[in-house]
């Protein structure tokens, strides 16, 4: 056994043992700190397969992002475990079922092999091109529409998922700038004519005093 084959079958050990535990831990930010485990370890097996743009992909996106993101929600909304554990023994032949397919169709593929291909050689005079460099040209070159199409929708569930979200406040004293660019003075000051001198009012006579004697 080489040394590529040891990282492969560490990678792989710590990776079920990470996935097993997501599913079995009762704490729900152990869970997801196992999550990030299991990703991590996928991509170190992505990296010894020599496919870097998954590996760095994975942990930009996934470790970096998304999982980070869990983390925060999970810690900030305090998730009642008792009600969650309610419906488990329903719907536990269903998993169940799963589980034993998926693991069916695993072993399926573990005990079939893996069909390798051989690399090819690169000719000679010719500079060797890396995957990463080579889906890089595919995705700005054949597939440049198809990418351009995805970056709109995603801006565009991204402004619609803001446009949902936002509340205006009624308590709020911010105003519009265009409001303040069509103000007159007009609107805003009145001149009232007023006379230079008025004469005092005449006071009213006082009320007489009754004494009893």
């Amino acid at each position: 056994m080489d040394v590529t084959t040891g990282f492969f079958y560490l990678f792989s050990l710590a990776l079920l043992f990470a996935a097993f535990r997501v599913i079995t831990a009762r704490n729900p930010v152990h869970a997801v700190l196992y999550l990030m485990l299991a990703f991590s370890q996928a991509s170190a097996i992505w990296l010894i397969l020599q496919a870097e743009f998954l590996a760095i992909t994975l942990v930009l996106v996934y470790l970096g992002a998304v999982m980070v993101l869990f983390l925060f929600v999970v810690m900030m909304i305090n998730l009642n475990m008792d009600g969650l554990r309610q419906g488990f023994w329903k719907h536990f032949p269903l998993a169940a079922v799963v589980g034993v397919v998926i693991a069916l169709e695993m072993a399926y593929v573990l005990l079939g092999g893996f069909r390798v291909s051989t690399p090819v050689a690169a000719a000679p005079g010719t500079v060797a091109v890396s995957n990463t460099q080579a889906l890089g040209y595919l995705l700005y070159t054949q597939y440049l529409y198809p990418l351009e199409i995805a970056a709109v929708i995603l801006v565009v569930a991204m402004i619609a998922a803001i446009a949902l979200t936002l509340r205006r406040r009624k308590d709020t004293k911010a105003i519009d700038p265009s409001e303040q660019i069509r103000v007159r003075a007009s609107d805003r000051l009145s001149v009232v004519k007023v006379a230079a001198t008025r004469p005092a009012p005449a006071a009213a006579p006082a009320a007489p005093v009754e004494t009893k004697a």
